[in-house]
């Protein structure tokens, strides 16, 4: 079994022991479920914002730990504060080390989308994100079958959360697009092998429909990679370790964002020269 494969056996042994533990009723009890969510589209797309999707994520199936000591409540403050256009929160915990309390203090702390990055096989999963607070999920095409991915879109809809699906090569875009999606993520690590390459990225932005906002995801460094994602047609940036392996990772967002945003006025200003 790879690595995905691994992590989709114990999600779906973790929704069933989770669902006979907490049932759906409680959690739509939660003070979030009857919250209107804040729009992950609108923010990203913000253009006082920079576009980036700031990742809090304490280790990997590929590197593990990457910082294990870092502060929900301080990172993100501090990743908005930074310019970051929303958060992406970590909430597996055997794999990455999350929790679904750190969703639920990253939303006490910041009005801003919050994307509950995990790897969502079940309605359950779906029900659980709003409850504790997402305005977003993750699903990943790799790990889901086209019709079953379409279902849990549309449920995810119906909940009014957005969706943000993940891709890495052409053949799960093509047959996973549906019209309940709204960002579209093109992984630039193969999550079967880990390994990461910026061209994915490249290759498959002008495959996505306009309809949808397009995101590049991991293996993002350098801000002048934003630059060249940027113009290639890419909306949004979804980055984590390259913050969260920085003792401060709020600080490395703040750096990283005011590079970025240099670079781009100065991008700008030659179009228009």
């Amino acid at each position: 079994m790879n690595i995905l494969d691994r992590i989709i056996a114990q999600k779906h042994a973790e929704v069933a022991e989770k669902s006979s533990l907490v049932p759906v009723k409680l959690l739509e009890q939660s003070i979030y479920f009857e919250s209107k969510v804040v729009s992950m589209k609108s923010y990203v797309t913000n253009p006082d914002k920079s576009g980036i999707i700031s990742e809090f994520k304490r280790k990997s199936p590929s590197k593990g730990w990457i910082n294990g000591t870092a502060s929900v409540e301080s990172v993100s403050i501090g990743y908005m504060q930074a310019g970051a256009s929303a958060l992406s929160i970590l909430t597996d915990k055997d794999f990455f080390g999350g929790a679904n309390e750190d969703l639920k203090s990253a939303r006490k702390y910041n009005y801003c989308p919050i994307l509950r990055k995990d790897f969502v096989v079940d309605e359950y999963q779906v029900l659980e994100a709003k409850s504790i607070g997402a305005d977003c999920i993750l699903l990943i095409a790799a790990a889901l079958e086209p019709a079953r991915l379409k279902e849990l879109a549309a449920f995810a809809k119906s909940l009014g959360l957005e969706v943000l699906m993940e891709v890495h090569d052409s053949e799960e875009l093509d047959r996973s697009l549906c019209d309940d999606l709204d960002l579209v993520g093109v992984n630039n690590r193969n999550l079967k092998t880990f390994e990461v390459s910026l061209d994915t990225s490249l290759e498959l932005v002008s495959r996505i429909p306009s309809s949808f906002l397009k995101i590049s995801e991991s293996g993002i460094s350098k801000p002048e990679t934003l630059v060249e994602l940027k113009s290639a047609g890419f909306d949004g940036f979804l980055i984590g370790e390259n913050f969260m392996k920085s003792a401060r990772p709020e600080q490395a967002a703040y750096t990283f964002i005011k590079e970025y945003k240099k670079l781009l006025a100065k991008e700008t200003a030659l179009d228009k020269a």
